[in-house]
């Protein structure tokens, strides 16, 4: 059975990456901090599973740990998740953000080339398009000056990327630049659970649902768009994953020296208002939200043109908006009961 090391592994979508990888019949090894997860995701999996999968606490950065793990199990392959990853925080605290995400990616691309693991599967992000001139993003639409320094640090890890198989080091990359995930594993057994007050509108919204935010704030409704609120790229956190095993497939078909890149979402934007609605329709359920000032800095519409990752890897979304309302609730509710 391939063995794939998930740095993040017990994180929001690396956990749900572990379950897809393990129906594929590959073997998760997870590494991870808990800087932004907890301990009790790895009793989940094995619930969801029927496996205990192996795991390492600790930092990607600890070469010295990586190295304990490869003399340990034979790694065939990385999907590399972690990474600090609140835009805020990057704002005023840079130095954090760039040690951290780009530093820890240098000391893993160094240990694989030490111990000849060719296949890696890196987290980028759409925040890398900024606010498109033309949509739908394909993958050739040029990236913009980052937002954020934590939007930076995934510019300049693609950008490493590529140096790296420039230079013949002998690996086969792929960035996956991921559009807006959301939604929960169908068990309700895993889901995101951001830790504070929520940056992303999803858990927001279930959140405010379960009573623990007093209401929701849509920030403007007088944007160029359908209704005035801002357009996103929902996907699944299920099909991401899924996205992750394909790309490990069809990376072991590629030379050695190989780079590519692929947007993941559905090709279909929602606005904020769209997604409330979706949500108060399949839950039952009605959200108090106000409309509140426009926030700096966010992008007004984005979406994704999927036809190379539908062609190239074979991928497609599995889930609808309305299946990841369903779901984002349910895990919602099973963290209440907890």
């Amino acid at each position: 059975m391939k063995k794939i090391l998930i740095t993040g592994g017990a994180g929001y979508i690396g956990s749900h990456t572990a379950v897809e990888l393990w129906n594929a019949g590959m073997e998760p090894i997870i590494l991870d901090d808990f800087s932004n997860s907890q301990v009790e995701v790895l009793d989940r999996l094995e619930e969801i599973t029927g496996k205990r999968f192996v795991f390492y606490r600790g930092d990607c950065s600890d070469k010295t740990l990586l190295h304990e793990i490869a003399n340990a199990h034979q790694i065939q392959g990385v999907i590399h998740f972690a990474a600090f990853k609140a835009v805020g925080e990057s704002t005023q605290s840079p130095l954090i953000y760039y040690k951290n995400n780009v530093g820890s990616l240098v000391i893993l691309l160094e240990f694989m080339q030490e111990k000849g693991i060719k296949d890696l599967v890196f987290s980028s992000s759409c925040t890398v398009y900024g606010q498109p001139d033309v949509l739908p993003v394909t993958e050739a639409t040029p990236r913009k000056e980052a937002e954020s320094p934590y939007g930076n640090t995934k510019k300049i890890g693609e950008d490493i990327l590529v140096d790296f198989v420039k230079s013949k080091a002998g690996v086969r990359v792929v960035a996956l630049r991921y559009f807006n995930p959301v939604g929960a594993h169908p068990s309700a057994k895993i889901g995101e659970l951001p830790i504070g007050t929520p940056q992303n509108l999803v858990p927001f919204i279930t959140q405010t649902a379960a009573g623990i935010r007093e209401k929701l704030t849509v920030f403007g409704n007088d944007y160029d768009t359908p209704d005035g609120s801002c357009i996103r790229d929902y996907i699944h956190v299920v099909d991401l994953a899924d996205a992750h095993v394909k790309a490990l497939h069809f990376l072991t078909d590629q030379p050695l020296n190989f780079y590519d890149v692929f947007n993941v979402g559905t090709g279909r934007g929602n606005t904020v208002l769209e997604v409330i609605h979706a949500f108060e329709a399949v839950n039952n359920l009605t959200l108090p939200y106000e409309i509140g000032p426009r926030r700096a800095g966010d992008v007004v519409k984005t979406w994704a043109d999927t036809k190379k990752i539908n062609q190239v890897l074979g991928w497609f979304p599995a889930y609808d908006l309305d299946a990841c309302m369903r779901d984002s609730w349910r895990w919602q509710q099973f963290l209440m009961k907890g």
